[in-house]
């Protein structure tokens, strides 16, 4: 009987606690799509992607020109002219591929741009409900809009230097 009743009180304590922390849930792609700046930045970033795109793909028609030339004329090509005309196709194709990854690769000039105008932005948004956060006593915020992500906790919440103590881990 003991136990039972000791078991139910830890329970109610538990039950307690958890009700006790104070959260709340946002949607930055929401609150982002109602800010003008991020409006603006992100039509920016569209137009000089969509250049880029078209520079690229009038770089495809030249090749792909240059192929159609190959094919026709091969014929009456001689070996070194053929391996020539090989090597000038492959270096195109290669040039296309690098400025391709240039500029939509991973961490190429478009990430880059993206950092550039987006991230101030992005930045402000987080500075905002940091500062709610704080203000309303939050012990964590999580954002629904891409996933259930963590986007302010309450530093007095975070138990890694505890975690690295029992491991026997010094900082």
């Amino acid at each position: 009987m003991k136990k039972l009743l000791f078991i139910a009180g830890c329970l109610l304590l538990t039950a307690s606690v958890a009700l006790a922390q104070k959260y709340a849930i946002i949607d930055t792609r929401y609150i982002l799509d109602k800010m003008p700046e991020y409006g603006q930045a992100q039509k920016q970033l569209d137009g000089i992607a969509a250049d880029w795109q078209k520079d690229i793909e009038a770089k495809q028609l030249v090749l792909d020109k240059m192929y159609k030339d190959f094919d026709a004329e091969q014929v009456m090509l001689s070996d070194d002219l053929k391996k020539k005309r090989q090597d000038q196709l492959f270096l195109k194709e290669k040039e296309l591929r690098d400025l391709q990854r240039q500029r939509f690769g991973f961490e190429g000039d478009l990430f880059k741009k993206r950092q550039e105008l987006i991230k101030p932005i992005q930045d402000k948004v987080f500075n905002a409900v940091q500062k709610i956060s704080v203000q309303r006593a939050y012990d964590f915020v999580l954002d629904k809009s891409e996933g259930i992500t963590i986007i302010f906790a309450d530093p007095k919440l975070d138990k890694s230097e505890d975690v690295l103590k029992e491991l026997g881990v010094k900082n």
